[in-house]
């Protein structure tokens, strides 16, 4: 789905800008919607960056699509423009990161007492659920962390949603990739631990719970993908420890 949308972009409102790219918020036929751009790489050959740009936009909307195939939460993707290096999504205007959940969880509860959160282990339970399905789908995220999974309120929350009334989104795919390689899936649980431990030092047991979702959602080869992720946590320890 490669078709000219530039003149959807109108009232543009810039969101976040980084090294690949800037997200901003704009309009897909009438509705407001969350646009993701890639900047041109000057330091490359025009062509080859086009290629480049053009396979990894064509990689992230496959892993929309996969997602979507594995029951998996994404923004819905509208529409795709590769001449303008371009993804056009559903703008979640109502939902927060997963980072923002646990920073307000741990300004507002003892710290004692944060371990114990029902509402951090339902996160932990949904977030070790959602890396389990893509595993188990050969699909490697390839830049797993807190601020690039949204908690979206549920429109119809029940008794039972009390403590916990959102659903797991699933977003930033552009260094996705499909692979059936346990390494590869071992470096984005280690990828994960990382950013949690960085991200979440008052928590250091999010990790744990985590993991524990995850053995029990990817059921295909669990133990070999684990194994790597240990493989690769040493080998990162030891970088550490020699400099």
């Amino acid at each position: 789905m490669a078709v000219a949308m530039e003149k959807q972009d109108t009232a543009q409102q810039l969101l976040k800008q980084g090294a690949e790219g800037k997200l901003y918020v704009s309009t897909y036929k009438g509705n407001r919607c969350l646009v993701k751009e890639r900047f041109e790489k000057k330091y490359r050959h025009p062509a080859l960056d086009r290629q480049l740009t053009r396979q990894r936009i064509k990689a992230e909307q496959k892993a929309f699509q996969r997602c979507a195939a594995a029951g998996l939460s994404t923004p819905a993707l509208y529409g795709v423009d590769l001449e303008q290096r371009k993804i056009y999504m559903e703008y979640l205007e109502k939902s927060k990161t997963a980072k923002e959940f646990v920073d307000e969880l741990a300004r507002t509860s003892a710290p004692d007492a944060l371990a114990d959160s029902p509402s951090l282990k339902k996160l932990a339970e949904q977030i070790g659920h959602m890396v389990g399905v893509l595993h188990r789908n050969n699909l490697v995220h390839g830049d797993l962390t807190t601020s690039n999974m949204l908690l979206d309120p549920l429109e119809k929350a029940t008794e039972e949603d009390a403590i916990f009334p959102y659903r797991l989104v699933t977003i930033d795919f552009g260094l996705s990739h499909f692979s059936d390689n346990h390494e590869n899936k071992g470096v984005d649980l280690y990828v994960l631990e990382r950013a949690i431990l960085s991200a979440h030092s008052q928590h250091p047991g999010l990790f744990g719970m985590i993991l524990e979702a995850y053995r029990e959602h990817n059921t295909n080869h669990c133990k070999e993908t684990i194994a790597k992720y240990e493989e690769v946590r040493a080998r990162g320890r030891k970088r550490t420890m020699v400099g």
